[in-house]
């Protein structure tokens, strides 16, 4: 749990008639995180019979094609079959099948498609033809006059006395059929001589025309009957069309799901296989696995593959540093601190994994800050809500429901502690202080708070050096033993100020120098333990320069990490402070507590709950990330990711 499962790197030699068979148990087992070998073929031997990643790109073009073909339908993914997906398929058998699925398919969605943009097409004509549906003339007539130009179309308002101006001097005819608060329907008719003038007209007063139905011939009312009657007729047709789909869908579901998963598994294997290292008639496959998976996953390759040779080179801690897989162990319920981590960064093989430690500051921290009963209890009913996944609207959210209902207890444990329940004072008993009554006090202990948990990533950073077996950073580093040592001494001399204690004040002064110091010249010394030579690179001087600036930045950075935590004892008294403003804003609504006075205590409470929950989840993430976690944490793993036809994720 407190650091990455352990590793250990394979290689398998396999001849090439088992290639198959091996690739699919690895893959089967989800345990092998695969190493690209591939580096390793012999090209004089191989020519172009290596033609694996080849086919993973077909297998791939495959997948979207047989993906396209059910989004078409409607169609899920679905669950892998339990027994055909595992099986290759070759892709001169998946394509054809492929193609005759695509053809039937687009042959009924274009005629679909094509009977929307008819029924479209008809039904905008039919809403044309309604303003002039009292007219007793065939429309035919208006199409192309002989000796007339007509235009019906619909112009802005404002535009129409322009337009009359504008003709004054040409003969027309000018109808308003129909109108609103801005657009009239209109028709525009003169001389056909005068059409050129008509038409520009026309357009300078933004004359929207409309195309009249070629195919229908009477008075507009028998236009529009015909026009419903087609609508009729091709409303009729899509639902055929769309009963056809519905078969396709039915009739094809599990054919399809099966291909996708045999089609994808096969992408996968021959993928996988492409990247395997190849000498004439045998395989070389590298990769990582769990130690503590590796006993049976061998035991099942020689069952697998008779002449297979497996070769082992476990990690060891402290060597060399190799740029091994990270594959965490963390239970279930701290999976939501999990994701915090990676949010910040993965951790490297070699150090600590912060997911428990931040499983502990984090909520405390939290609750500190927003200690409330019942604000505490709406977060966990909301979280709680989140990560049932029973709104699909929020499912999305479901990641950070637990982080949300594990923060809202805590926020109910500081809530006893501090005695406020919806910011009422006078309910609960405190079972420690409250915030409004005991700000020193309150700060005070944050401050002391913040010195305990930058300590504690001073000794983690001790432990990470000490694993890696790297004694120049585990002694000399600024955050480490003699970082330590320097920053205990100045807090040291600033409680002797303060009080009394039970060290000579000279003590803390000579640690403080010997620890600065250390801190001052740890790269040389670093260098003097490694038998690293120059130990010193460039000047003496320009180096004892930047190490003063970068010991004046050392102290700034740990007297500012160390106010940091005031915040903490700050939020748990603005919180309270922001109650009663709510209660204060209630009493000046309704100061009899009528209705008004609940409506507001409610809507305070909620926006309470909201703004400075998230205010104080982003306060607390950054004490976390920039306080501790930089003491110690540096992240910059490889993801662990076993081969698998599933595509499971590790997180």
């Amino acid at each position: 749990m407190f650091y990455p499962r352990a590793m250990t790197g394979v290689w398998l030699i396999i001849p090439a008639k088992d290639v198959l068979a091996v690739t699919r148990m690895l893959a089967d087992r989800g345990l092998f995180h695969q190493v690209d070998a591939s580096y390793q073929s012999s090209e004089k031997e191989l020519g172009p019979a290596n033609s694996w990643p080849e086919k993973a790109a077909a297998y791939a073009a495959l997948e979207r094609r047989v993906l396209s073909i059910m989004q078409t339908l409607g169609m899920e993914e679905g669950s892998p079959p339990l027994a055909e997906w595992a099986s290759m398929i070759e892709v001169d058998v998946a394509r054809p099948i492929v193609e005759q699925m695509e053809q039937e398919v687009k042959q009924t969605t274009d005629q679909l498609t094509g009977e929307y943009k008819r029924l479209e097409q008809l039904q905008s004509a039919l809403t044309q033809l309604e303003p002039v549906a009292g007219i007793d003339l065939d429309i035919s007539t208006l199409r192309d006059p002989r000796y007339l130009y007509s235009l019906l179309g619909v112009i802005p308002i404002a535009n129409i006395d322009r337009l009359q101006t504008s003709l004054e001097r040409n003969p027309f005819v000018f109808l308003t059929l129909r109108e609103d608060d801005q657009k009239a329907v209109v028709w525009l008719a003169g001389i056909k001589r005068d059409a050129d003038i008509l038409e520009r007209a026309a357009r300078s007063a933004y004359i929207n025309p409309w195309s009249l139905p070629q195919a229908y011939k009477g008075t507009p009312s028998e236009i529009m009957g015909s026009l419903q009657t087609s609508i009729s007729q091709v409303q009729q047709h899509i639902v055929e069309l769309k009963t056809m789909v519905s078969q396709l869908h039915a009739d094809w579901k599990q054919q399809l799901q099966t291909l996708l998963w045999r089609v994808r598994a096969s992408g996968m294997l021959a993928d996988a296989i492409g990247r395997f290292g190849q000498l004439h008639y045998i395989y070389l496959i590298a990769g990582w696995v769990p130690s503590s998976g590796l006993a049976d996953l061998a035991h099942q390759l020689k069952q697998v593959s008779k002449d297979i040779l497996i070769e082992t080179s476990p990690f060891r801690r402290g060597s060399i540093k190799q740029n091994v897989p990270v594959a965490l162990d963390n239970p279930r319920v701290l999976r939501p601190f999990q994701q915090l981590v990676m949010n910040y960064a993965r951790p490297r093989y070699e150090e600590m994994d912060p997911t428990f430690l931040l499983a502990v500051t984090f909520p405390l921290l939290f609750g500190a800050m927003f200690g409330d009963v019942g604000h505490g209890l709406v977060l966990a009913l909301v979280g709680g809500l989140l990560a049932s996944r029973k709104v699909q609207a929020l499912r999305g959210l479901a990641g950070v429901g637990g982080l949300i209902t594990i923060c809202g207890l805590a926020a109910v444990l500081f809530g006893f502690v501090y005695g406020s329940i919806f910011g009422l004072e006078n309910v609960l008993p405190a079972l420690w202080i409250r915030p409004m009554n005991n700000i020193t006090q309150i700060l005070v202990v944050a401050i002391g708070a913040g010195v305990v948990l930058l300590s504690i990533g001073f000794l983690l950073s001790i432990l990470n050096a000490w694993t890696e077996r790297d004694w120049g950073r585990l002694i000399f580093d600024h955050h480490s033993l003699a970082g330590l040592v320097l920053y205990w001494s100045l807090i040291g001399l600033a409680g002797g100020a303060f009080a009394k204690l039970p060290i000579h004040p000279a003590v803390f002064v000579v640690l403080a120098v010997l620890a600065g110091l250390a801190v001052m010249f740890s790269e040389p010394l670093k260098h003097l333990i490694e038998g690293h030579r120059p130990l010193v690179e460039g000047s003496l001087g320009t180096y004892t320069i930047q190490a003063i600036f970068e010991m004046f930045e050392t102290l700034i950075s740990f007297l500012s990490n160390s106010l940091s935590y005031v915040r903490v004892g700050a939020f748990a008294v603005a919180h309270a402070g922001l109650s009663a403003v709510v209660f204060i804003l209630a009493e000046l609504v309704s100061p009899g507590r009528g209705a008004g006075y609940w409506i507001v205590f409610a809507l305070g409470n909620l926006f309470i709950v909201g703004f400075e929950g998230l205010i104080v989840t982003i306060q607390t993430t950054r004490l976390e990330y920039y306080e501790l976690f930089d003491k110690f944490f540096t992240g910059g793993g490889m993801r662990y990711e076993p081969l698998t036809l599933l595509r499971k994720v590790e997180e």
